[in-house]
């Protein structure tokens, strides 16, 4: 049975994001809630996708009943880890088909339309992703401590560790450095202590202040930019050897960045034809009949 309904689901470090549409893609409901990272909080982040689901039911004006007769595809930052995978086989929602896969695969059908091409999400996170028609190749994502690389949170990360250095006499303070120890009272213990529970978004929440930096002149901010765009280009030169297809970037980085990047690598990128979410109800609509459950009838 062909379901009434298409839910797709974006769940990153940031913010997960709902949309719910009919069988012929007619808009019916969105909505925004809080992180939905599986490998960093799993049960924070399925309680995001539940509520974010009974939210965009409620707004379209349909009863919780109608999760049975929709097809749901969850695009969800860290489902690329095996464990996580295999602890994602118990969750259950009472929909008529299921698919999770990793937020970045949802992002790559988005940008490509479903065609073969290459992804790289540069947000709170990084990761990659080449899709050549028959299969996805991700690349990084194992997380704020290992990969992450061109993210927001490792740019963040950079910037505080630079401002220390600045408060300690090591380097040259500049506006940057002077603005970013002003937020811990210029005091290295209040910046320890908040290391202690800071998360991945919370180290992000700098990134606006360097852009705005370096578009000031400041030294340490272009330099920190410049590191960045490097880090970048070394995910996306891999992408391209692996895509037979374009490559787009997306994320809350990609547009600012971009102007930093290498010349080889900008006048190899495309603009994204469809942000993850349009990915994930495409994803949707492509289910084949096994992936439907006996209760969908």
């Amino acid at each position: 049975m062909q379901p009434h309904y298409l839910l797709g689901i974006d769940g990153g470090g940031t913010q997960c994001r709902a949309r719910l549409t009919d069988r012929q893609g007619r808009l019916l409901a969105e909505s925004i809630g809080g992180p939905a990272n599986v490998w960093s909080d799993y049960d924070a982040a399925l309680t995001c996708v539940g509520q974010l689901t009974e939210q965009v039911f409620i707004q379209a004006g349909l009863t919780a009943e109608a999760l049975a007769q929709t097809a749901l595809v969850a695009g969800l930052a860290g489902a690329n880890v095996a464990s996580v995978q295999a602890r994602l086989a118990s969750w259950q929602p009472a929909c008529a088909a299921l698919q999770v896969v990793s937020d970045v695969e949802i992002a790559c059908a988005g940008a490509h339309g479903g065609e073969p091409g290459a992804v790289f999400i540069i947000g709170t996170g990084s990761q990659g992703a080449a899709w050549d028609g028959e299969r996805f190749t991700l690349l990084g994502g194992w997380g704020f401590a290992l990969s992450d690389q061109g993210s927001g949170a490792e740019l963040g990360r950079r910037a505080l560790r630079l401002a220390l250095l600045a408060h300690e006499s090591i380097i040259p303070h500049g506006s940057l450095t002077r603005q970013l120890m002003a937020q811990f009272s210029d005091s290295p213990e209040t910046m320890l202590l908040w290391t202690r529970t800071a998360v991945p978004a919370d180290w992000a929440r700098v990134v606006p202040q360097i852009f705005a930096a370096a578009d000031a002149g400041d030294s340490h901010a272009r330099e920190l930019l410049q590191q960045t765009a490097a880090d970048i280009g070394l995910m996306v030169r891999r992408l391209i050897a692996l895509s037979s297809g374009p490559v787009a970037l997306m994320g809350g980085v990609a547009a600012p960045i971009q102007r930093w990047l290498d010349e080889d690598i900008q006048v190899r990128l495309v603009m994204p034809q469809g942000d993850a979410l349009s990915g994930a109800l495409t994803l949707a609509q492509q289910l084949t009949p096994a992936d439907y459950r006996s209760q969908a009838g």
